[in-house]
Order: structure tokens, then sequence, then C-alpha cells
């Protein structure tokens, strides 16, 4: 089982969004996907309470039973694992990093959240865990996301190709226990999701 954690020191940088679009784009793909719900906000688990259906899998744990949820999941079939981690708290974060095949670092393409990343990153090399930054709710219009990509290159990290949009349908989706592929499957956030996976499995060999 391949284990993808989701990390940001700093809160609202769309952890949630990604861990449960990325979570449904791997079923889609075949998996069969435990959503590790590490924040004590349980957002994402709040999202699977909306939801019908029983995939994918959501469970909300701590860090200290992280071990023990990932060798659960796996035995009861789980491929393919996302953690959703909490904003601020360094030793969740570590455990989760180090608990993890790579690292997704999400960042919004403004200063606040350019200056806070460094501290994400500290994280991933201190855990010395694979780390990729992928720019989110980046605007329609203007050049903040080439300015961000510029922002990031002195942290030495790869930045993924693609980005997410800041796009209204992520809030329907969610509100609705749905992702942005299940709520309008032909849209730009869906085909910006579909692009983010297909980088992370092509990164993470899955």
């Amino acid at each position: 089982m391949k284990t993808l954690a989701i990390l940001s020191r700093k809160g609202g940088t769309g952890k949630t969004t990604l861990a449960t679009h990325l979570s449904v784009a791997a079923e889609r793909a075949g998996h069969t996907t435990a959503l590790i719900d590490l924040d004590p906000q349980s957002s994402a688990a709040k999202w699977r309470d909306n939801r019908d259906g029983d995939t994918p899998a959501v469970i909300s744990t701590h860090s200290e039973r992280l071990q023990q949820i990932l060798k659960l999941a796996e035995e009861n079939g789980a491929t393919f694992a996302i953690l959703d981690t909490a904003p601020h708290t360094e030793i969740a974060a570590l455990d989760a990093a180090r608990a993890s095949d790579m690292a997704l670092v999400p960042c919004k393409p403004a200063l606040i959240d350019l200056q806070a990343i460094g501290s994400t990153i500290d994280v991933v090399r201190l855990a010395k865990v694979p780390a990729h930054i992928v720019l989110n709710a980046v605007p329609a219009r203007g050049d903040l996301a080439d300015q961000a990509r510029q922002a990031v290159e002195t942290y030495d990290v790869p930045c993924a190709p693609c980005e997410i949009g800041h796009r209204i349908g992520f809030v329907h989706a969610y509100n609705a226990g749905l992702t942005v592929q299940e709520f309008e499957p032909s849209g730009k956030a869906s085909n910006e999701i579909r692009a983010l996976y297909a980088y992370i499995a092509n990164e993470m060999g899955v």
C-alpha cells in the first residue's frame, strides 16, 4: 500500500479539498482507498457523512495511532492511503510525513502562504520523505501562479506542473458530499484534479 500525506503547517491551504478529491480519483483509477483524517476539525469525515455509498473509506484518528490504522487499512484491502493532516502541529505533521511514501504540499499563490511554506518543507526534510508542491486556489486571471512558481524555487522542491484553480465548484461539491469529478465531470476543476492525480500517480508509481 502506498501512502500520500497532504501537509501544510498553515491552515486554509486546501488540504481537505485535495485529500477528498484525490481519494475519489484514486478509487476511479482502480485503487481501494483509505482517507485518514488526522485533523481535529474532522472536515474529511464530515464530508463523508454527507456522502452516499461506501467509498472511499474515511477514518478519523490521532497521529499517535497512525501506524496501527495504516496497518489495519492494508489488512482490509486498501491499496492507497491519503493522510489529511492538521495545520500548526509539528509533531503530528512529522508523524504523517514519516509514515508516507510522498508528501504533497498545497500552497496558495499569496505572499502569506508563500512565506509560511518553509516550516512545512522543514518537516518533510526532517522526515526524509519526497515532497512536491502544488499551487492551489489559483485565480483565473493574472500571473500570480508564475510568480509563486518562481518564489518556491528557492526550496529546491519540485512544483507540480499542473495547478488547481480557485473555483466555486469545490464548495458546492463538498457541501453535497461529492467531488467536482462527480458534481461537474466535464468542468475545468475536474480536469485539474485528474491532471494532478495523474502526476502524483506517476511520481509515486501507483
